[in-house]
C-alpha cells in the first residue's frame, strides 16, 4: 500500500456504521462479467475492503468471496458484521494478493485503489486473475448532494459545499487533487483492450441528517482536521448539521434525507 489510512478503531467503527454500499454498481460488474465469459465465477477478491460492505454483496455470485486489507482494525469491524458462509477475509498489501497466478475471477476495489501503489497494483491485479477474468475499480467524488421535501437542493447543496471546502485543504497530498482524475489515469495505464470507462452514476440512500454528517467524517480530509484540531472539526460538523436543520425547518438531526452519491467506475476484461 503506498498510503495506509483509515486504520484507526474508532475511525473503522464509524466505517462500518456510515459508508454506503453501492449495490447498483455490483449489478453492473456482474453484467459486464456475464457478456464477457460465460464460465462459472469461483473466486472473486475484493481488494482494499475495509470493513466489508462491499464484498458481502459479491457473495450471490462467486463460489467464494475474499476481502483483503491492510487495516487490522478495519478486517475486525468486517469479520465482526454477518457475513454469508462463502465470504473470508486477509490482511495483506493491495499489491502483494495470496492467490496464485490466474486464479481469480475478478478483482474490484470499491474506493480504495487511489491509495494503492497504482502501477504495482495493476500488476499484481493482472498476475492472478485468469485469461477472461475482470478488473473493476469503483469510486465516488467527494460532493455528495442532498434532497429534502420542497426544501431548494441549491440552499442544502451550498451549505454541503461550505463543509466540503473548509475539509480540502487537508486532502492528502498522494491522492491530489482529483480522484477521477487517479482513476483515469489507472484506465488509461491498464493494458487490457476489452475496457470502458464510466464517468458518473448517481446512487441515492435515504438517511437520517445525523448519517449524512458521520458519512463525512468518515472521508480521510475530515480524520486529518480531527487529528490536527478536535475542537474545530467538531465545530465545523455542528455549524453544518444546524445550518443545513435551519435551512430543511427541522429541529432533529435524526430527520430523514437523500444523500446523492456520485460514482464512477471502470471495468476491464483480461485477454
Amino acid at each position: 500500500m503506498a498510503v495506509r489510512v483509515f486504520e484507526g478503531k474508532d475511525h473503522a467503527t464509524a466505517y462500518l456504521r456510515y459508508r454506503i454500499t453501492p449495490d447498483e454498481l455490483i449489478s453492473r460488474i456482474m453484467s459486464y462479467m456475464e457478456k464477457n465469459t460465460s464460465s462459472q465465477f469461483n473466486l472473486a477478491v475484493d481488494v482494499g475492503c475495509g470493513s466489508g460492505q462491499g464484498t458481502i454483496l459479491l457473495a450471490p455470485y462467486f463460489t467464494k468471496v475474499v476481502g483483503t486489507d491492510v487495516s487490522p482494525a478495519q478486517l475486525e469491524m468486517a469479520l465482526a458484521n454477518s457475513s454469508p458462509p462463502n465470504v473470508s477475509y486477509r490482511e495483506c498489501p493491495a499489491e502483494e494478493l495470496p492467490f496464485a497466478p490466474g486464479e481469480v475471477d475478478l478483482v474490484t476495489a470499491i474506493a480504495a485503489a487511489h491509495w494503492f501503489d497504482r502501477k504495482r497494483f495493476l500488476l499484481e491485479a493482472d498476475r492472478v486473475l485468469r485469461p477472461g477474468g475482470c478488473l473493476a475499480l469503483v469510486s465516488y467524488t467527494m460532493d455528495f448532494e442532498l434532497e429534502y421535501g420542497g426544501v431548494s437542493n441549491t440552499a442544502l447543496n451550498d451549505i454541503c459545499e461550505e463543509y466540503y471546502d473548509a475539509l480540502r485543504p487537508f486532502r492528502n497530498p498522494y491522492i491530489g487533487t482529483s480522484s477521477v482524475k487517479n482513476y483515469s489515469d489507472l484506465f488509461d495505464s491498464c493494458s487490457y483492450p476489452d475496457k470502458e470507462w464510466n464517468e458518473c452514476v448517481r446512487v441515492k440512500r435515504i438517511l437520517p441528517l445525523s448519517g449524512y454528517i458521520g458519512m463525512v467524517e468518515t472521508f480521510s480530509t475530515y480524520q486529518a482536521l480531527l487529528q490536527k484540531d478536535p475542537a474545530e472539526a467538531e465545530r465545523l460538523s455542528n455549524d453544518t448539521r444546524n445550518k443545513l436543520m435551519s435551512a430543511m425547518k427541522v429541529s432533529s438531526p435524526d430527520t430523514e434525507v437523500t444523500v446523492v452519491v456520485k460514482y464512477f467506475y471502470w471495468l476491464a476484461n483480461k485477454p
